[in-house]
């Protein structure tokens, strides 16, 4: 279907109800209205706040265009709601490029060619970022997982004031897990509710294009609205330096499931918000040094949270029906956490939260191999990179708790030995890589040292 361009038509705030309403549109073809309802206004907000708010309005409507602009995928890009400048239509054409990497392989497009706003319609040049006084509070985004919760935990631990912020369904509420953290964290806590569009779901029912998008960058987005309107100075997000690595190289694309979850993503957004929006909130995760292993070297400590904690996608479908309250016990996410957690949990500690023992299991052989590199490419989810999981897997090797487990025995055998030898790789990733690119503050990097967790 030749549906022209990908239109960004009108978006509206109504500050009494919260409610943000975004208008896309496909040009002569199908129309969307996504709703997302912030949390109530309880301040009152100064002219130059409003005005960022709005700036971080049209950032949002911009990135939340992507769950849409994949059902057909046009050529073009463009905006009706208002002026664009080159610098804003640059970061977006670069996130819908990277963070749809994964769609465009899986259904053979090239996004080199796609996604593009006519320059020939664009403005000079961005506003400068606006700046004011804003008080030291910290907005925590929560995703019900072991790494969200570790930067909790440190934060608190810190004496830092913080909120907690979680993004669900306007239809089907929060999912379970981060509920049960909000529950549990003994913290404020703010939470956004998005509501898709169902001209969506219509469209991928006859067949539109559908797959993965970089919904990190859209919770990101929201969480900067929040920011504003809750009066935070930083957000502070969980992502790991095993985020940064691709899943696959494909005609020189870098194809990265967690490309939103990057480093190159939180810098491009960091600097963007910086520069156009507001100087007076900064954006980095906390555990940016830290590989998946040590994050959950940390996790293993942390035995509050063991009962209630889940990373399994299941648990976060947008349908509540839909939504499983148990580990799958059969994706990578599953695999992943119960191999990256099995050295520094009792083996039937860890059975229990899981409610089997993936490691004993022949069946799940097929999928460890994937995650170790004995396959193909490292599965399209947020794992740990290929040379992390070999290591994890000949550490358990090494553990009487664990080298008799069929899965360790078998794939322990044949794992390919990194050229510093096992020992020393499970040092490197045992410890925080300072010199790895990160925006973590020097006066938060102590807390990654934390010898309560460490």
């Amino acid at each position: 279907m030749n549906c022209g361009s990908f239109v960004f038509q009108s978006y509206a705030f109504d500050e009494s109800s919260g409610l943000l309403r975004l208008h896309y549109r496909f040009s002569g073809a199908s129309e969307f209205e996504e709703i997302i309802q912030f949390p109530l206004l309880e301040r009152v907000l100064s002219p130059i706040e409003r005005e960022a708010l709005d700036r971080a309005f049209r950032l949002l409507f911009l990135l939340a265009g992507v769950s849409y602009y994949k059902a057909l995928a046009p050529e073009f890009l463009r905006c009706d709601a208002f002026e664009l400048d080159p610098q804003t239509a640059s970061f977006v054409e670069e996130v819908y490029a990277r963070g749809l990497a994964e769609f465009a392989y899986r259904n053979g497009l090239d996004m080199r060619s796609r996604a593009k706003f006519d320059r020939a319609l664009l403005v000079a040049r961005a506003p400068r970022a606006l700046a004011w006084d804003q008080p030291h509070r910290l907005g925590v985004p929560i995703g019900g997982g072991k790494d969200s919760l570790l930067s909790l935990e440190l934060l608190k631990q810190a004496g830092e004031p913080l909120t907690l912020f979680a993004v669900g369904s306007l239809s089907a509420g929060v999912a379970a897990p981060i509920q049960a953290a909000l529950d549990r964290a003994d913290a404020q806590s703010a939470v956004a509710l998005r509501q898709l569009s169902p001209r969506l779901q219509e469209l991928n029912a006859h067949g539109a294009l559908n797959g993965h998008v970089p919904i990190t960058a859209i919770v990101s987005a929201i969480a900067l609205a929040t920011a504003i309107l809750q009066g935070w100075n930083a957000i502070v997000m969980s992502n790991e330096r095993s985020a940064n690595i691709g899943n696959i190289d494909h005609d020189g694309i870098d194809v990265n499931h967690q490309y939103s979850k990057s480093f190159a993503f939180e810098d491009a957004f960091a600097t963007y918000v910086n520069s156009y929006v507001t100087k007076s909130i900064s954006y980095f995760s906390l555990l940016r040094p830290l590989s998946e292993a040590s994050i959950a070297a940390r996790f293993a400590k942390l035995s509050h949270w063991h009962d209630c904690f889940r990373s399994c996608n299941t648990a976060f479908r947008q349908e509540q029906a839909r939504r499983s309250k148990f580990w799958c016990c059969s994706c990578p996410k599953c695999r992943f956490v119960f191999l990256a957690l099995a050295p520094f949990l009792s083996r039937n500690k860890l059975v229990r939260i899981f409610g089997r023992d993936l490691l004993d299991d022949l069946a799940q052989t097929l999928g460890y191999e994937d995650l170790c590199g004995l396959r193909s490419h490292k599965p399209f989810e947020c794992v740990g990179e290929i040379q992390e999981c070999a290591a994890l897997m000949h550490r358990l090797s090494t553990l009487p708790a664990w080298r008799d487990a069929l899965v360790v025995q078998d794939l322990s055998q044949r794992l390919v030995a990194p050229l510093e030898g096992f020992d020393q790789a499970w040092a490197k990733q045992m410890a925080p890589d300072y010199a790895l690119p990160h925006r973590v503050p020097d006066a938060y990097r102590e807390l990654l040292e934390f010898s309560g967790i460490t």
